[in-house]
């Protein structure tokens, strides 16, 4: 009993840092759209955490994955597979951003370093913490295939932001582009690889744009208004959903929609009609979703978690296989651990795993105390009248004042607009953190 005041104590700070979140964010954010991303990224992060097992041989790790000894469990891959609504809502966040870019003065150039610099500076950390590492591990003499192993794994994610990079830089060539044609290329270029068996062995690289490029030109459909109504997504979800089940029961596509290591034919690696058709049915799901997620966000405690991830998304993105491989390399000494160092065979490795989740979780979170501020800016905190805000003087930075529900002036005062304040990739405006009062924790 004596512990429940301090409790309640802290429950109350929680809710009201909440509010004050819920009070910075304008009436005209689509909270949908943070609620989709964040879906998108940690259902990622949980699908690598859940398949990607490295296991202590002869001295040294491997990748292995459950699914290729457990091929039943290929619908956890259909849950966490996610990345088709992150390009759908980047195509959307994207095409919107040029056009509000465009209507401040801001030339295209002006807008793409200001978008691609938020990708680069998380990444140039990621990339100079695991040079000292590799050098270290093979200074210290640690098995060449092992570092290959890690660093191989600790890189896995910079293949997404190296496409999102090049879709983002093409947006003004595709903002009215129509999701059938790459689509079209993925079709042609699958029926050559696996239906032919014509075509040089680098011709499924085609896919590797194009097929990410069908969800980002949804995306810029969406923005224009094409997607609003629900019947769009019902097209999509009942579409994709067929074409996929069809593609795997009679085409020989694999069921997982993620790679397994040994399999003859990746879904991801590059992109397959299977794994584009997937995509569809999630864009279209997703859609449907946008109406209930609004209402859900409504309230301030789940829309403060959503935007919490959404300022640190790259961050969390980038460092979930490096949380991964730390808590793993840290805990050799005690052995072959189950779940962490054993050959993924069987339930009770997953049952194993699923116990690994939670320190898994608590690494990434060093990790994101330790490099968040690189996503943020990397600048310490300044003061925009009454607000704080992370990072640099952006160049596109406005304050003005929140319009409320009535067309007035409302409660929400003014509001620092960062551009990309939260600074994900393929994020949208955002309203600054309001500056909570000491001693508050959101």
């Amino acid at each position: 009993m004596a512990d429940s005041p301090a409790k309640k104590g802290r429950w109350q700070a929680v809710r009201h840092g909440a509010r004050r979140v819920d009070e910075a964010t304008p009436d005209s954010r689509d909270r949908a759209v943070d609620a989709l991303r964040a879906c998108a990224i940690l259902g990622v992060v949980l699908g690598h955490w859940l398949v990607t097992a490295l296991v202590a041989h002869d001295g040294g790790l491997y990748t292995a994955s459950p699914l290729g000894r457990m091929p039943w469990l290929a619908p956890i891959s259909w849950i966490f597979q996610t990345l088709a609504v992150f390009f759908l809502v980047g195509g959307h966040v994207a095409t919107k951003s040029l056009a509000s870019a465009r209507a401040r003065g801001l030339t295209y150039g002006q807008w793409l370093r200001a978008r691609l610099g938020r990708l680069a500076r998380p990444v140039l950390a990621l990339l100079c913490l695991w040079a000292v590492v590799t050098a270290g591990l093979l200074l210290t003499g640690a098995p060449a295939d092992t570092v290959h192993t890690l660093v191989k794994l600790a890189l896995s994610p910079l293949w997404f932001l190296l496409v999102l990079a090049a879709l983002t830089a093409a947006t003004p060539l595709v903002a009215r582009l129509h999701p059938l044609w790459p689509l079209a290329v993925v079709l042609h270029v699958d029926v050559l690889r696996f239906g032919l068996h014509l075509g040089p062995s680098w011709l499924g690289w085609a896919n590797l744009p194009a097929g990410w490029l069908v969800p980002y030109t949804l995306g810029a459909a969406w923005t224009r208004g094409e997607l609003d109504t629900r019947r769009a997504g019902r097209v999509l979800l009942v579409f994709g959903t067929t074409a996929t089940v069809g593609l795997v029961c009679w085409a020989g596509y694999p069921a997982a929609m993620v790679g397994v290591p040994g399999a003859a034919i990746s879904n991801l690696d590059p992109p397959t009609l299977a794994a584009v058709t997937f995509g569809l049915a999630q864009c279209g799901l997703a859609l449907l979703l946008r109406d209930r997620l609004r209402r859900a966000l409504r309230r301030p405690l789940p829309w403060a978690a959503v935007a919490a991830v959404n300022l640190s998304a790259m961050t969390i993105f980038l460092w979930h296989q490096t949380a991964l491989m730390t808590t793993t390399a840290a805990t050799l000494w005690a052995g072959r651990l189950p779940g962490l160092h054993t050959v993924p065979d069987g339930p009770a490795w997953i049952a194993a795993r699923l116990g690994w989740l939670p320190v898994f979780a608590l690494v990434l979170t060093v990790c994101w105390g330790a490099f968040r501020t690189y996503e943020q800016g990397g600048g310490g905190r300044r003061r925009v009248r009454g607000w704080r805000v992370r990072g640099r003087r952006s160049r596109v930075v406005r304050v003005h004042r929140g319009v409320g529900r009535g067309g007035q002036a409302g409660r929400r005062g003014r509001v620092a607009r960062v551009g990309q304040a939260n600074g994900e990739a393929g994020g949208e405006d955002t309203g600054a953190v309001p500056r909570v009062p000491r001693g508050h924790r959101v």
